[in-house]
């Protein structure tokens, strides 16, 4: 049995009760829910939107591969309306499920990348990773979520973010 992490958000439609929905889907098509964050608001990461995110971790058990789980995940983004549409960057959207860990396997390949590779830019991830899970350590970095979260933290503080990842 693998522990994978899943970040889950939108900013389209009704978002909480999207993310309620999707947590009941994944438990139903990856594995069971052991561990969730809170549901925390941001605002767009890499683009401009009028519209506020909610966000929110998921650390689900699955006998499923890491690509099965990807397949599904995507498949429960297209049941709440995610279309994806080839070199359109960010955008906003009903639903994007993310997999941010699968146990602490490093796994880099065209359309699977775990860690998810930006995981230390993100405070909308590093802050409800840190919630449920702050002393785990990240595969590649070697450091904790909750060092990565501070080192975020102090960056931002320097004004070291730059433009396209600053949260606008």
């Amino acid at each position: 049995m693998a522990q994978v992490v899943l970040l889950t958000g939108g900013n389209l439609g009704p978002v909480a009760e999207n993310l309620e929905a999707a947590s009941r889907e994944i438990a139903r098509e990856v594995g069971p829910v052991v561990d969730r964050s809170s549901v925390r608001e941001s605002e767009a990461w890499g683009f401009e939107a009028k519209e506020r995110f909610l966000n929110q971790v998921l650390v689900v058990e699955t006998e499923l591969d890491p690509r099965e789980v990807l397949r599904r995940c995507q498949r429960i983004e297209q049941h709440f309306g995610r279309v994806r549409y080839p070199g359109q960057g960010y955008a906003s959207r009903t639903m994007d499920i993310d997999i941010l860990f699968y146990d602490r396997r490093i796994i880099d390949m065209p359309d699977l990348r775990i860690p998810h590779p930006l995981i230390g830019e993100r405070d909308f991830v590093l802050a409800p990773l840190e919630e449920i899970m702050g002393n785990f350590i990240h595969p590649v970095s070697g450091c904790t979520i909750r060092q990565m979260r501070r080192s975020l933290q102090e960056r931002d503080a320097r004004g070291e973010l730059s433009p396209s990842n600053d949260r606008k």
